[in-house]
């Protein structure tokens, strides 16, 4: 692993986006997301996809400059068409519209269609909770679960998150896929030849496997067995069905070429006003407490700390802050070749006891 700026990378996704016409707010949107993700210790999630979002920028598969169009229906009900845009761009302007509503409502459903992968669903929790709005997303994807009992990827991996305000300190972000494990970890473990750990996927027989283009070849397990299968039914149904996107096997993977379609991926978030329930200082009161009495409950032998879930991202966040990013000589040389093909330097690796940073800016275009 090799250690980069925050800051240089930053601008060399933000310069990659606009070259391909993405219009540079959106640009500045999707890359806010993939770089959170990777302070925040989410590699999979992070600038590693932005090979494959430069390929399908290039071949007309994501469009660039998407129309997206948001309706309200009813009172508290957004349906939106990110136009085969990217999914970061659809997402957080839904979002952004969602919490100018639920201000007023209390409440807010939105569904989005015709999208793309959205990177990590804690960046919208994370940035509801900032406006004092508690939060719920989901997202289908391509098919890489396979039904309990079934050796055939039909469900995608179909994360659930929750995103809770907190007065100080880390919001409470809870990010969850509904597989053991996120496909972009299997994915990130494919580009870098390491092998996966045993539980994670099952080949094309139905066999488990820990060879990651074997696993990408076959289906992740859910995680909780029939139970995890049964979230992601319920996931497909919220953001395929209801949505008005495609669901299950009929999600195109945009990392196949061997369709030309739109991926017509599905999200669908629940928002929710705090202060419409109680005064938001009640509410950051007695989350506080409960907090506090979950991580004073004793711990099993080897365990120091209980967290919650937010924690171990705000602390990893602080400390690559100051060391940097770390990229594998897999990714980095990725990312060269299409810096290259645009005509774009990649950043040089981070200097040895020089500052880094990221801003603590939130994206506003």
């Amino acid at each position: 692993m090799s250690f980069y700026n925050s800051k240089d990378l930053e601008h060399f996704c933000q310069n990659v986006l606009v070259k391909l016409g993405v219009p540079s707010e959106h640009a500045y949107i999707v890359t806010d997301s993939l770089i959170t993700a990777n302070l925040e210790g989410v590699d999979s999630h992070g600038i590693s996809r932005l090979a494959i979002y430069g390929k399908r920028l290039k071949d007309k598969r994501i469009n660039p400059k998407p129309n997206i169009k948001i309706d309200k229906k009813g009172t508290s009900v957004l349906l939106v068409n990110g136009d085969n845009g990217l999914g970061q761009v659809a997402s957080f302007y839904a979002i952004q519209r969602g919490i100018e509503l639920v201000k007023k409502t209390g409440v807010c459903a939105i569904g989005i269609r015709q999208s793309n992968h959205f990177g990590t669903a804690s960046y919208y929790m994370q940035y509801a909770c900032k406006h004092q709005v508690a939060a719920i997303g989901f997202t289908n994807s391509p098919p890489g679960i396979a039904p309990w009992g079934g050796k055939k990827p039909f469900f995608g991996t179909n994360p659930i998150a929750f995103g809770f305000p907190t007065k100080d300190g880390a919001s409470v972000i809870i990010d969850l896929s509904t597989s053991v494990v996120a496909r972009g970890k299997i994915i990130l473990a494919a580009k870098q030849n390491e092998c996966i750990p045993n539980g994670w996927a099952i080949n094309e027989d139905g066999i488990e496997t820990n060879d990651p283009k074997e696993a990408l070849n076959g289906a992740v397990l859910p995680f909780g067995g029939a139970k995890g299968s049964a979230l992601a039914l319920a996931v497909e149904i919220l953001t395929g069905v209801l949505s008005g996107a495609t669901y299950g096997p009929y999600v195109n993977n945009i990392y196949s070429d061997d369709s030309n379609n739109p991926a017509n991926v599905g999200h669908f978030f629940v928002l929710l006003d705090v202060a419409k329930f109680m005064p938001v200082d009640d509410f950051s009161h007695h989350l506080q407490e409960l907090l506090n009495d979950m991580k004073n409950i004793p711990t099993i032998s080897g365990v120091s700390e209980i967290r919650y879930p937010g924690e171990r991202r705000k602390r990893e966040r602080d400390k690559r802050l100051k060391i940097g990013i770390p990229l594998s000589e897999e990714v980095v040389k990725e990312l060269k070749l299409l810096g290259q093909s645009l005509n774009l330097a990649f950043p040089k690796k981070r200097v040895k006891g020089k500052g880094q940073g990221k801003g603590s800016r939130e994206p506003e275009p």
